[in-house]
C-alpha cells in the first residue's frame, strides 16, 4: 500500500511538470520550423481560446469571465497584457526557430531579476541589499556577452522585457491566471484569424513553407500548441496554491535551465566564453536573490507565526 501524497509534494510534481514542459518548448517548436512564426503563434492564440473556454466551464469560472471582460477598464488592461503575451511569443518561436534558443533561455533568466526592478520603480516595493547586489552582478554579466554577443543580446532582453512587463500588468489586474489567460487570447483572436487569413490566402506561396492542412503532422503540432500553452499553465497555477512562494521562485528557473542544456546539447549551439561568463554570472545572482528572498520569507514566518 502506498502512503497518499501530501498536498506540497502534489504540488511539487504539478510544478515540476510544468516548468520540465515549458523547458522543453524549443524541441517542440524546432518541430515547425517550416512554418512563419507569425503563423505558429496565431494558431497557439486561436487553439487556445476554445481549449481555454472548456477548461474555464469545468472550473465554473466563465462568469469570472464575463465580469472581467465587461470591465472596462480591465479590458484595457488585459489588451496591454495580450500585447506583451503576443510579442513574447513571436520573439521566442523566431529565437528558436533560428538557432538562438540560448539567447532566448539567457531572457527567462534575466526576466525574475527585472520583474523585481520593475516593482521597485513602478509600485515602490522595496529591495534589501542582496537583492540590488543581485541585479548589479545580473547586469555585469549582461554587460560581458554584449561583448561578444550583441547581436543576439537584443533576443534576451526584448524576451525579459516583455514577459516582466507583462508579469507588471498582470499584477496590477485583479485577475486569475487562466481567466487571465482567456481574456487575452481571446481579445487577440478576431485579429490572429484575420492575420492568419491573409498570411494563408494573400500573401504570395512559399515553397519552403508549410500552412494548416499541408501536412498532417505538421497540422497536429500546430493545434497542440494550445495544449501546451494552456497545460503547463494550468498545472503551475494549481501547484502555486500548495506550495511556498519561495519554492514556487526557485523552480522558476528550471524552464530556463532546461532551454540552456536543450540548446547547448541537443542542438549544439555555440557557447562562447562570453556566453559561459554572463550564465555564471546570473546564476550566481539568483542563487543569492533566492537566498535572500527564503530567509526573509522564514524570518517572516517566525515573526508572525499561523
Amino acid at each position: 500500500m502506498f502512503s497518499p501524497l501530501s498536498t506540497s509534494r502534489i504540488g511539487l510534481i504539478q510544478a515540476l511538470t510544468a516548468c520540465v514542459c515549458w523547458g522543453l518548448l524549443p524541441v517542440y517548436f524546432k518541430l515547425l520550423q517550416s512554418v512563419d512564426p507569425l503563423e505558429i503563434v496565431a494558431h497557439r492564440i486561436i487553439w487556445s481560446v476554445p481549449l481555454l473556454l472548456i477548461i474555464l466551464y469545468f472550473r465554473k469560472s466563465l462568469p469570472s469571465l464575463g465580469s472581467a471582460l465587461m470591465n472596462p477598464k480591465m479590458r484595457w488592461t488585459m489588451l496591454a497584457s495580450a500585447c506583451l503575451i503576443a510579442t513574447n511569443w513571436l520573439i521566442y518561436v523566431w529565437a528558436v526557430n533560428k538557432d538562438h534558443i540560448l539567447a532566448a533561455s539567457l531572457g527567462y533568466f534575466i526576466s525574475p531579476l527585472l520583474t523585481v526592478l520593475m516593482g521597485r520603480v513602478f509600485l515602490g516595493e522595496p529591495l534589501s541589499g542582496k537583492k540590488w547586489l543581485a541585479i548589479a552582478i545580473a547586469a555585469t554579466g549582461v554587460s560581458v556577452l554584449a561583448v561578444q554577443a550583441l547581436d543576439t543580446l537584443w533576443i534576451s532582453l526584448a524576451l525579459a522585457a516583455s514577459w516582466s512587463s507583462y508579469a507588471l500588468v498582470r499584477k496590477i489586474a485583479d485577475i486569475g491566471p487562466m481567466v487571465g489567460l482567456t481574456a487575452e487570447t481571446g481579445i487577440l483572436f478576431l485579429p490572429f484569424i484575420l492575420l492568419l487569413v491573409w498570411l494563408t490566402f494573400v500573401m504570395p506561396a512559399s515553397p519552403s513553407s508549410t500552412h494548416l492542412g499541408d501536412d498532417r503532422t505538421i497540422t497536429l503540432l500546430l493545434i497542440g500548441g494550445s495544449f501546451v500553452t494552456a497545460i503547463p499553465l494550468l498545472l503551475f497555477a494549481a501547484a502555486v496554491k500548495k506550495m511556498t512562494l519561495g519554492a514556487i521562485g526557485v523552480l522558476n528557473y528550471l524552464a530556463p535551465t532546461i532551454q540552456f542544456l536543450v540548446g547547448t546539447f541537443i542542438y549544439n549551439e555555440p557557447l562562447s566564453p562570453s556566453h559561459i561568463i554572463c550564465f555564471g554570472l546570473i546564476w550566481i545572482s539568483l542563487a543569492l536573490y533566492s537566498t535572500d528572498s527564503y530567509l526573509a520569507g522564514r524570518s517572516a514566518r517566525n515573526t508572525h507565526p499561523a
